[in-house]
């Protein structure tokens, strides 16, 4: 595990084995990806950002579970459903999508689906 990651989950390590699992996914489904360790989010690259993991606050303290990753994504459309906590069109046809995760079963189809679809719309930008 690259130092900087660890470093980043120095502030809620009970967290880092959520981003673990998401990370294995997004490399087992996606090629070209990188990772970019920033002061307050990691980023997946191809071309373009497309997701995010970080402990941004999407909800209320006292609703945020321990440990818990908000995982960010992009798309050209708005996603509609209960898992999405905060939804935003900072441009024309482009949403970002936050939602909040505390359990490993929540890195699920739906939720690599949205990415892959984020990695799609971030490559032909």
């Amino acid at each position: 595990m690259d130092e900087a990651i660890l470093h980043f989950f120095n502030q809620m390590p009970a967290a880092l084995p959520l981003y673990e699992q998401f990370e294995r996914r997004i490399f087992a489904e996606l090629e070209g990806v990188t990772v970019k360790v920033q002061k307050t989010q990691i980023a997946f690259v191809n071309r373009h950002l497309f997701a995010c993991v970080s402990f941004a606050r999407v909800r209320k303290k006292k609703d945020c579970p321990n440990p818990y990753l908000v995982i960010t994504f992009g798309l050209d459309r708005k996603v509609e459903s209960p898992r999405i906590d905060v939804a935003t069109e900072p441009y024309p046809n482009r949403w970002t999508h936050h939602l909040l995760i505390s359990k490993a079963e929540e890195i699920d189809g739906e939720l690599i689906a949205w990415v892959k679809e984020a990695a799609a719309f971030a490559a032909y930008k």
